[in-house]
């Protein structure tokens, strides 16, 4: 199972393989607190579509359309995440505010078409 929980919540029981994947790390989060596994800043979206969606909702859909892309030329950035799930749950760590609308809710569901049945 593969779930996305914002990296400013506290570590659960059930979180299993905790990774951020932002490009950058969250404001005012200690390593500890984040109790992540790993960081993966090269699944995150690329600088210049980050600063061009700049978390605008009306820019989601092109959004999702041009992150999907760059992660269908980079697998070598999001497989690693894949292994892990194999062999567990992994939970995607994000910090943007809108829980709906950020990176991490595209990488869960194109991951998730990548895991084995």
């Amino acid at each position: 199972m593969i779930a996305i929980k914002r990296a400013y919540d506290p570590p659960q029981r059930g979180d299993g393989a905790r990774i951020l994947v932002d490009r950058l790390w969250p404001r005012g989060v200690s390593k500890e607190a984040l109790a992540a596994e790993m960081w993966l800043k090269e699944v995150a979206p690329s600088d210049k579509l980050r600063k061009w969606f700049a978390h605008d909702v009306d820019r989601w859909h092109e959004f999702q359309q041009r992150y999907l892309a760059e992660l269908k030329e980079n697998p070598e950035a999001w497989q690693p995440i894949v292994e892990r799930a194999r062999h567990g749950n992994v939970t995607l760590l994000y910090a943007a505010k809108d829980s709906g609308h950020n990176n991490a809710v595209v990488l869960q569901h194109f991951l998730e078409r990548h895991l084995p049945e």
